[in-house]
This record gives C-alpha cells, structure tokens and sequence, in this order.
C-alpha cells in the first residue's frame, strides 16, 4: 500500500489563540486537539457529525450567525470564538430544554461527572428549571446492559453508533403517541432485535440511559491491555477497583479494533477473570485423579513424558484463543524443541 499524502496544515485563531489545522478537521476537532473545550452532546469521535444537538455553536469572524463546530470544517485565517455572550445564551436556552424533561437525580448522580450531559451542564451552567416529566418510557436489563429510556436525551449516538459503526440495525428512532423516541423494529427486545450485544451503542451513550450491568460506581485506576479471547489483538481499558476487573471498554487508540469490541471483549472479561471455577494452579492426573501441583512440578513432568515420543509421534495443536505471539511461540515449540511440522491450529472459536 502506498503511504497517504501528508495533509498542509494551517493556524486558525480560537478565542485568540493560534490552532494548527487542517482541512480535513473541522473546528471542533481543532478545537478539541489543543485543550478547548466546546460542549456538545450529539457528536462522538468515532461517528460521522451530525450537528443536531446545538450545543457546539461558534461564531466566526465574517460570517453570519451561530455555525455548529463539527459540521464547519477549518479553513486558513479563520477566526473563531466559543464562549462569546450570545453564544452562551444560546447554550442555556438549548440546555435547559433538553434537560426539562430529565430526571434531577441524574444530574447530582453520585458518579459524578462520569456521564458527558453532567459534564455539559457544569459548563454551561443553565438556569434550575422545573421539571415536567413525559411519557414513562422502556426500561429492560438484556443480558449484557440495560436499557432505561427515561434518561434520554434523543441524541440519536446509539441509533448512528449500531447503523455506521456495526452495520447493523437494531436500533432507530420512533414516531407513537409519546413523540419521538429510541427503539427497537416492532418493539422487540435487545436480545431479540438482531442486535449482537456488542456495546457500540453503550460506549457512546453521553447518560445512563444505556449501561453495563457490569457498572458500579467509579474505578481507582484504568490500564490498557490486550484482549484475551481472541488473535485480533483488540486493546481494551480495564476499570480497576480492589484489585478486582469492574468493566472493560474498547480503546479508542486500538490500532486493531479502533474502538470496536465484540461481545466477549467488552463483557466477558471480569466474568472470567474473577469465575470461582478458574483454575489457578496446575493439576496432575494421578491414578485417575487430579491434583494440584505447582508449576515446577508441572513443567517437568510434561518434559520428561514429551521426551518419551519420537517426532513423528507428535502433533501440537494450538488455540485460536491465544495471542498470535503464543501461537508463534508454540509452532517454534513443535518445530525446534519437538522436532514435528504437525502443527494444527483451530482457526475458529
């Protein structure tokens, strides 16, 4: 493959600071690339902008009105300003109307700034306004995340996130006699509406309208790993509290998974890694019985009985569960230690 063309970059002026960009960059991604921060609600890295929120609004020296950021793309000498008085009036106004008919308890929730609409709302700082509830919308725990359609805000991240992301179409927006709202075809569960229980749409949820059922309250430490389930070598980030897996996220900075993950990376790792049914020591069969022993123990007796097999005796299967460095480790194995090309893997899981 050829290398792509280096992009020309240019400065644009952001409330007076000079902004390196490019012309593949709208303003809010400029924005946001050197610390300026720009509400918004409806826009997520990895989805194409849809600018429906109203909340990233700038305005631009020459031209006309309030432009939303993620749909203006950078052009050289702009000059943009993001916290002007009429912007942020506007931003309240905007603010308060979607937050009229949410629930007060999510916004002095004890994980407190976890949420992006918590974050949005401490910068804005709209007016208290009363709340007027609407229509009792679906809640459901699936098998994976729960739904609870009250907390949403309509920013239609999950319906975008299941249809460009997934390729799938689990989800979309729904006309009845409560208005508009998220939904699935006919009305049919999570678990039975085509969707793969891969969490896309939980990932770019800015409430708690959609929610692990592995969340509960926030994690000590995060760290990056790989997962484990399979030889893609998707990074995940692992929330740590106690010593103990809570949830593990799709990284964004995957280069393998791009922020993806399937449903056994995004859910299945605390399962497993924690299941009282793990073994964690080795065990030897002796006399039609297992034992626990330790790896030294372990180690040698699979030594000496390998040893007791010509090459042509052997065939090494390896698992499409480890890493692509084990099973390279593991053919090396065969054919170095062991002396066989009867090398299997089962390309499957």
């Amino acid at each position: 493959m050829f290398p792509e063309p280096e992009k020309a970059t240019f400065d644009i002026v952001i409330n007076g600071r000079a902004v390196t960009a490019d012309s593949s960059m709208s303003v809010l991604e400029a924005a946001e690339a050197c610390g300026i921060y720009i509400p918004t609600l409806c826009h997520h890295p990895l989805l194409a902008p849809a600018g429906s929120c109203r909340l990233c609004v700038v305005e631009v020296e020459g031209l006309r009105g309030l432009l939303g950021a993620c749909t203006l793309p950078s052009e050289p000498g702009m000059i943009v300003r993001t916290e002007t008085p009429r912007i942020q009036e506007f931003r309240r106004a905007t603010l308060e109307s979607i937050i009229r008919m949410h629930p007060r308890d999510c916004l002095i929730c004890p994980e407190n700034l976890r949420c992006e609409l918590q974050t949005v709302v401490s910068h804005v700082q709209p007016a208290p306004v009363p709340f007027v509830p609407g229509p009792p919308q679906l809640k459901e725990v699936g098998l994976f995340f729960a739904r609870d359609y009250n907390l949403c805000i309509k920013c239609g991240r999950c319906i975008r996130a299941c249809q460009e992301m997934r390729g799938n179409r689990a989800l979309y927006f729904l006309h009845d006699e409560c208005g508009l709202h998220v939904g699935t075809p006919l009305g049919a569960s999570m678990d039975n509406a085509a969707c793969e229980s891969c969490g896309a749409c939980v990932d770019v949820c800015p409430t708690g309208a959609l929610r692990s059922n592995d969340q509960a309250g926030l994690p000590e430490r995060t760290i990056k790993t790989i997962c484990p389930y399979c030889a893609v070598g998707c990074q995940l980030k692992l929330e740590i509290k106690n010593g103990r897996v809570m949830q593990s996220w799709p990284d964004h900075d995957g280069p393998a998974n791009h922020g993806q993950a399937c449903v056994k990376g995004h859910f299945g790792i605390a399962q497993f890694v924690h299941s009282p049914e793990r073994l964690s020591k080795p065990l030897i069969r002796q006399q039609g019985e297992l034992r626990e022993a330790s790896w030294d123990e372990a180690l040698d007796f699979i030594a000496i009985r390998l040893k007791s097999y010509l090459p042509e005796e052997t065939a090494v299967v390896s698992s499409a569960r480890c890493t692509n460095e084990e099973n390279y480790l593991l053919q090396k194995l065969a054919r170095v230690a062991l002396g066989t090309n009867s090398v299997d893997h089962c390309a499957r899981l």
